[in-house]
Parts: C-alpha cells; structure tokens; sequence
C-alpha cells in the first residue's frame, strides 16, 4: 500500500537552535522550512522533519541512520566538529568506535545535541 509513496523521518528536539545548528552547520542538510512546530530538513530527497517539543527526553535506541561511502571519513568530519562516536562495552568496537556486523557491515552511532542516537553505516556491498 504504501511501497510507493515518499517517506518523511520525524525527529525531535527541545532546543530549536542547537538542532538547526547541528543538522544543518555539521550534518549539511539543508533546511525547507521552520516554523514553530518544526525544523524541516531535506536528507538527500527525504523529508526530515525535527519537531519542536517543550520538554523532550531521548530514547535509548537509533533514530536515524545513513548509509555512507566511507565510515572513516565521515567519523573524521564529525570528530572535526567535536562530535565523538559512542562507546558500548557489550560490543566489538575498532579503536574509531567502529562495529563490524555479521553482514560485514561498518556501523558507528553517535548524538545529537539532544541526545538522539544516530548511526552512519558503510555496507560491505558498497
């Protein structure tokens, strides 16, 4: 039913300018629009709207996640704006953070500034 239809991501945060800031300033998209319900973000075609709450606490688990090239060299531009990779003790990581998956998979997760867990991954089939 809805295999064909383009999908929006939903986000949240409680701070309107540190989301704009990070999203847009370190992750590059760039912004559609802002109102004060929500920051909305293009993610190379991908509507990502952030939405504007009062309070918000984060979850535990990841949010959103991008398929990327090379891990290396995003995980560098994102150490060059402070952003570090997070740490699980109950997983193998490389000295970058980094998870190799059973699929061959590169997966490592880090935050933004309200604490929403993000990923970037580089599929061992490119």
């Amino acid at each position: 039913m809805l295999a064909a239809q383009k999908l929006v991501a939903f986000g949240a945060t409680g701070n309107a300018k540190q989301a704009t800031a990070f999203y847009s300033g370190i992750l590059g998209l760039s912004i559609r629009s802002d109102d004060a319900f929500a920051i909305v973000f293009d993610a190379n075609g991908v509507e990502l709207r952030i939405q504007k709450l009062e309070r918000f606490t984060p979850q535990p688990f990841t949010t959103l996640g991008w398929q990327v090239a090379n891990i290396d060299q995003v995980l560098a531009r994102l150490a060059a704006s402070n952003i570090t990779p997070e740490r699980y003790e109950w997983l193998e990581q490389d000295a970058a953070e980094i998870w190799k998956a059973p699929s061959g998979a590169r997966i490592a997760w880090f935050k933004d500034p309200d604490g929403n867990l993000l990923s970037v991954a580089e599929y061992a089939d490119g």
